[in-house]
């Protein structure tokens, strides 16, 4: 089939190459040149395992071209819309002006009988009014939700583990018959499909994204409680995790999540259920949203407790930048959000991570960047674990401990053994543990 792609930032990149992995003819559309140019050339603006390949094959294909201007989109059979819906500048609802503009832009060139999926994450209730606009174009819409996760971004595109349509009653045939031609070769492997009205395939998304953000603050709150009470927030995850009413994933105690979805996604659900007066039903979200904001500071906290209340001046590494491991996504990173708000107390903060360094260095020029892990580490009296990246993960604490001129390590993400560090002369925290 011919597909567009309406937005080549990271769902749309990797969307557009993906789609031409099997076997579709895509263009890819945005209106910055310099992200159109370096994807023609082959070249991910973001990182992400895997892209650089998909990408590369795509182009040489001929089936992955990309562009500035809209009227390529115009023999298209299905427009994806896979531009960003960041929290507004003011307030907590998301900020539409993107997928407006990506629909008018649209519907300007789109051969009538064609139909818009949206994968954007978007306020419920969108899809409707969008609908009822590129109706007069005699255009189709349905909603279309992504699942990916940075790092696997990929396979989750490829291979998703569900599905779904949100469609209307007077095109569901049409609409569903139509997706199931794009993913065709991922139903052949049995993928789940689930086709739904457009409200529901709407909130699936921050449905989802809202209970795996509750599951991480709730064991948040119980490191919090497991501080003062000498509990390892660790053991207790395994414990309650061996319940398979509860599970073991995303049980991880820490700094907490951060990242481009799920901390704009909960505020933006929250906004759009009081604006349909049901903000009591996820007035949780609240909760689930400071408990996150309290770890980022409980680490700093422990930073300055150990040099007796005053970090100021004092050498600070802080391992990691990007927001989860694989992935050079600063967005609302809890690891950056460390590392400023030491720098801003006064201390002498060296970060480092493996892919990050440009995009923090851009957003965050005050900050001293080391060139290697062990530039990072030289003359550290106190080393910060924020990112779970396997390098750091990987660190041998005897090692380790030649390079710093403190041994005091505080690990904002449990990826360390505590006995293991401590017996090699570390003072070791790690977080509820």
């Amino acid at each position: 089939m011919q597909l567009s792609v309406i937005g080549c930032g990271y769902l749309g990149a990797v969307h557009a190459a993906s789609m031409a992995s099997l076997g579709h003819t895509v263009v890819g559309i945005d209106v910055d040149q310099a992200k159109i140019a370096k994807l023609s050339a082959g070249e991910p603006p973001f990182h992400e395992p895997g892209l650089v390949d998909v990408l590369k094959d795509g182009l040489a294909s001929g089936r992955l071209t990309f562009s500035t201007d809209y009227a390529d989109l115009a023999d298209a059979e299905v427009h994806f819309i896979g531009v960003g819906t960041p929290q507004r500048r003011d307030g907590q609802g998301a900020d539409m002006t993107y997928v407006n503009a990506a629909t008018d832009a649209i519907l300007e060139h789109a051969k009538p009988g064609s139909l818009i999926a949206g994968k954007s994450t978007v306020p419920v209730g969108t899809a409707a009014r969008l609908t009822e606009l590129a109706a007069t174009k005699g255009v189709r819409l349905a909603w279309n939700p992504e699942f990916l996760r940075e790092g696997f971004a990929i396979k989750d595109t490829v291979d998703p583990d569900r599905l779904v349509y949100g469609v209307t009653d007077a095109t569901r045939d049409e609409d569903t018959t139509t997706l199931d031609s794009v993913y065709a070769s991922i139903l052949e492997r049995g993928t789940p499909r689930l086709v739904t009205n457009q409200p529901t395939a709407e909130l699936v998304k921050v449905a989802a994204n809202s209970f795996l953000a509750t599951k991480i603050s709730f064991i948040n709150a119980m490191a919090e409680i497991s501080e003062v009470t000498g509990a390892d927030v660790t053991q207790l995850a395994d414990a309650i995790g061996h319940d398979e009413r509860i599970g073991r994933k995303f049980l991880n105690a820490g700094v907490g999540f951060g990242g481009g979805c799920l901390p704009k996604d909960i505020r933006a659900f929250t906004a759009r259920a009081e604006e349909l007066g049901k903000g009591e039903s996820v007035a949780f979200l609240k909760q689930v949203d400071e408990i996150n904001l309290r770890r980022r500071q409980r680490v700093v906290d422990l930073v300055v407790d150990s040099f007796d209340g005053q970090v100021y001046g004092h050498r600070v590494t802080v391992l990691g930048l990007a927001f989860k491991p694989d992935s050079d996504d600063i967005r609302d990173s809890p690891a950056l959000d460390v590392a400023v708000r030491l720098k801003g107390l006064g201390a002498e903060v060296v970060s480092y991570d493996p892919e990050a360094m440009d995009t923090a260095r851009r957003a965050h020029p005050q900050l001293d960047y080391a060139d290697s892990l062990e530039t990072a580490l030289e003359g550290s009296e106190a080393v910060v674990v924020v990112t779970e990246w396997k390098q750091f993960k990987a660190l041998d604490p005897a090692e380790t401990l030649a390079k710093v001129a403190r041994p005091v390590i505080f690990d904002g993400r449990n990826i360390l053994d505590p006995a293991a560090w401590r017996d090699a002369g570390w003072t070791y925290t790690g977080m509820g543990r």
